[in-house]
């Protein structure tokens, strides 16, 4: 929760006084010390805190407790107290937002229906470079001799970022594969 209240403090563009300041304005004061500590992990946030300041934030308080620093290592752990120690962020934030639970049989159907969905992301990310890449080939020798023109490099912008989103997909896909397998594994 430190890590999330800080994060998306910044994010906002707010300092711990500005932030004490709306939560005082939304009748729930929080000194801005008392914000610090949470902030440093010396004082706990309990629930009708984490409820203010994530509406203070412009968030959720899911998107709060499934908040996980990006520097953080791999945990040797589950992400929280009593979860089991193989549901990631994702799976978390799906289980906080009421899509699953956490049963072996719901956590099955869930990732099989991620999986679904990531191979139409997949699909269609592969569909639209295709396109691109046809484009291209239509401009022909035109393309080499007008590569500085605004259209062939909106054109080699598409296809950067399409080869870009298709990688990302592929990566998600192979690790919700695995994930799967794992889980289908150990029922």
């Amino acid at each position: 929760m430190s890590d999330a209240i800080t994060h998306y403090r910044q994010l906002r563009e707010l300092t711990v006084d500005e932030l004490a300041y709306v939560l005082g304005m939304l009748d729930h004061p929080i000194s801005a010390d008392a914000l610090a500590e949470m902030e440093r992990c010396a004082r706990p946030v309990t629930v009708d805190d984490l409820v203010a300041i994530s509406y203070a934030l412009d968030t959720t308080p899911a998107v709060l407790l499934s908040h996980i620093p990006i520097d953080m290592p791999e945990p040797e752990g589950p992400l929280a107290t009593g979860l089991p120690c193989d549901v990631d962020q994702t799976e978390l934030r799906a289980w906080l937002e009421g899509k699953t639970t956490l049963d072996r049989e719901s956590r099955v159907s869930w990732w099989k229906e991620r999986l679904a969905r990531l191979r139409v992301r997949s699909a269609h990310h592969e569909e639209q470079l295709q396109g691109a890449y046809a484009e291209l080939r239509e401009l022909g020798d035109l393309a080499l001799q007008e590569a500085d023109a605004p259209p062939v490099q909106r054109l080699q912008w598409r296809i950067q970022d399409g080869e870009h989103a298709l990688n990302q997909s592929e990566v998600a896909l192979a690790l919700t594969e695995h994930r799967l397998g794992n889980l289908q594994e150990d029922a």
